[in-house]
């Protein structure tokens, strides 16, 4: 039987390329294509694919939300990313996440297609050198805790910098930032904290241990 698969990422040639590759591999079906984040959820929810190949970066939902709320909503999907971020807090997040691989999409189109087989046969895999960074860190000493392991470090710097009050045109200079990129870091770490502005993530934030030290109570 093929592996039906649903494809989502909001490149429309990234999509598009990789569904038509897709198609012309024996045993692999696609059944379905996502340009967003809740589309994915909705459409791994009402198709049930075997697999469904998703990136990180998603516009409305982030992939690694997508992932969560696939696995409680349609745990029978395995979820393959397939993404250009390669770092740790990223990788980690996913597996964190749900998802059951984790390729960077420089990946071949025979290692993409045998992670899809892979993963719908239950095993998890990653890319060469996810793997290699995935062994060094069980091979090493355990890392502290770190709070809301879903942000990026380029997102735990602007909350950490939003904690003291700083506005977004100074966040961007103090990271050497546009302000435009800035509030878009600071939206994704809305969504993944999931509150509705800034007083409430500084306030998650400041629970969680982030930010200036306060003065204790005289």
């Amino acid at each position: 039987m093929s592996v039906r698969v649903v494809v989502a990422d909001d490149h429309p040639v990234v999509r598009d390329g990789l569904s038509a590759l897709l198609g012309t591999r024996a045993g692999i079906e696609v059944v379905g294509c996502a340009s967003g984040g809740r589309e994915a959820v909705r459409l791994a929810v009402t198709l049930r694919p075997d697999v469904l190949v998703l990136d990180v970066q998603m516009p409305d939902l982030h992939g690694v939300a997508a992932a969560r709320e696939i696995a409680r909503d349609a745990p029978g999907v395995a979820v393959l990313m397939l993404t250009m971020f390669d770092d740790d807090d990223s990788v980690f997040a996913a597996m964190r996440a749900g998802a059951r691989g984790y390729l960077l999409k420089g990946a071949s189109q025979d290692e993409i297609a045998r992670a899809i087989h892979a993963v719908a046969a239950g095993e998890a895999i990653f890319g060469p050198g996810v793997a290699r960074r995935l062994l060094e860190q069980l091979a090493g000493p355990g890392a502290a805790a770190v709070p809301f392991p879903d942000l990026t470090p380029r997102e735990r710097d602007v909350l950490e910098l939003l904690t003291t009050g700083m506005p977004t045109a100074d966040i961007g200079r103090r990271l050497g930032l546009a302000a435009k990129t800035v509030t878009n870091h600071l939206s994704s770490v809305f969504a993944k904290l999931q509150v509705p502005g800034r007083a409430e993530a500084v306030e998650r934030a400041r629970r969680a241990g982030m930010g200036p030290a306060r003065e204790p109570d005289r």
